[in-house]
């Protein structure tokens, strides 16, 4: 066989993008050649951020098809994004194909989707290629999803995923617990939202099962019980570029490299890092809550602040706030976040607790202060509050549903002043990292499926 073709293709949105990316950098450097399609609209994002795309180099072909919505319309409305994918994208990923084998001297050999494009897997089955599934999330959640069946047989969900009880579920010992309003699909958006999430959740049950692989962005030893529930989900993180090559790709935002500089002008283990991924969006009274708790708390501080965070004027900062925390505190629209993690000034996280931002903290031993958003990250909070005890979670005011400045100010003294936060954070980086080191579970993982690919 000559030298496997992978066309990678992720779900079009930042969390999703950036960990395939990495898995396919490893490819590369097993010899393998990937071609890696984005939407029009994400590609020329990745591409405009990118500070050098050459570093991708020859093997890895960027690419893009057409998402099926008009250019003004929200791509961070889930629903509408994955109605509109599923309507297009499947039709163009196969003309995509088509057009590559016809003019290419290597031929498609495997498509790596991920997980939610169930209908990649379909058109692949239907042009006789190898199918394997990449899961960037924990495979707790995948478990979830995979576990619908029971939660409509247990009565906690009927057959269109609407809740029937308010409940704490968990799935296994030793998995995380969530509340049944914080399911994945139960706390996106609206009714029509959590629908279409949860018809396409279900639908992908079936279609994974097309999949010769379903590799998952985690490591045995960070989800132990997830994969005893669910054998057939396969680890092979944390896929990280800190890690493996050193270079992240896959940024819709243009990273801010100025705050390595700043950050090394401050002592060690002291900055506040607050992050909120791709999605999160405040409204004015959070934001001034959010701001004024990092003044009062008196530690210096890098924050990352999206133009998009809100809507209009819901970031204006408090009257005078810039000025006062000047001296202490950096804000920037986008971070090299891997690096920063990395950086010996930084003491915690504060996160949205993402699964790429989770991955991240832990691989660099940093504690967290969580503030979860939506989907998958409530549950990723219990991992980190109640499974690995390696942070805190915030309480909200029983009237206002607001995490107040006082709240804030309490929850960073608490994670700074408990060292066992920091301990249990570096024996969890140990656990996390020996996967990936040669000889690990991810790494014996990843090799076989490098002899997969070329056999």
């Amino acid at each position: 066989m000559g030298i496997p073709h992978i066309l990678a293709i992720p779900f079009p949105a930042q969390g999703h993008v950036i960990p395939l990316m990495e898995l396919c950098q490893c490819l590369v450097n097993q010899g393998c050649k990937v071609t890696f399609v984005n939407t029009d609209y994400n590609h020329k994002r990745v591409i405009n951020a990118m500070s050098s795309p050459s570093h991708i180099g020859d093997q890895i072909h960027m690419v893009s098809i057409p998402d099926g919505m008009e250019p003004w319309e929200d791509r961070n409305d889930i629903g509408k994004l994955l109605k509109a994918t599923q309507r297009v994208m499947r039709a163009k990923l196969e003309e995509l194909i088509t057009m590559i084998n016809e003019s290419e001297d290597y031929n498609i050999t495997c498509v790596l989707a991920d997980e939610t494009l169930g209908w990649a897997l379909e058109a692949a089955e239907k042009m006789n290629i190898q199918r394997a599934v990449f899961w960037p999330a924990a495979a707790a959640v995948l478990a979830l999803s995979f576990s619908i069946p029971k939660l409509i047989d247990d009565g906690i969900i009927n057959t269109k995923g609407v809740l029937l009880k308010n409940q704490m579920i968990q799935l296994a010992p030793m998995m995380p617990t969530t509340k049944t309003e914080n399911l994945v699909w139960a706390c996106i958006g609206d009714a029509t939202t959590q629908r279409i999430v949860f018809e396409t959740l279900s639908r992908n049950n079936q279609t994974v099962k097309l999949a010769d692989w379903i590799l998952c962005n985690s490591a045995i030893d960070l989800e132990p019980a997830a994969f005893a529930l669910a054998p057939e989900i396969i680890p092979i993180g944390p896929m990280l570029a800190s890690t493996r090559l050193g270079i992240s790709s896959g940024n819709f935002w243009a990273e801010d490299l100025t705050c390595l500089e700043w950050l090394d002008q401050q002592l060690p283990s002291s900055v506040i890092y607050i992050a909120f991924g791709s999605f999160t969006v405040f409204d004015k009274i959070q934001f001034h809550e959010l701001a004024l708790g990092l003044e009062i708390s008196k530690r210096p501080f890098l924050w990352v602040v999206r133009e998009d965070i809100g809507d209009k004027t819901n970031h204006a900062y408090p009257d005078g706030f810039l000025d006062r925390v000047k001296s202490r505190g950096k804000i920037v629209n986008w971070a090299p976040q891997q690096k920063v993690l990395g950086h010996p000034s930084i003491a915690f996280f504060l996160t949205h607790c993402g699964w790429n931002s989770t991955l991240e903290g832990i691989s660099n031993g940093v504690p967290f202060l969580c503030w979860p958003y939506f989907a998958d990250q409530f549950l990723n909070e219990s991992y980190i509050c109640d499974v690995w005890n390696v942070g805190e979670r915030f309480e909200r005011d029983e009237e206002s549903g607001i995490i107040k400045q006082g709240e804030i100010k309490k929850k960073v003294e608490q994670v700074v002043g408990d060292e066992k936060f920091k301990s249990n954070a570096l024996n969890l980086k140990e656990l996390a990292m020996n996967n990936v080191m040669q000889g690990g579970q991810s790494d014996i993982v990843f090799n076989n499926f490098i002899d997969w690919l070329q056999s």
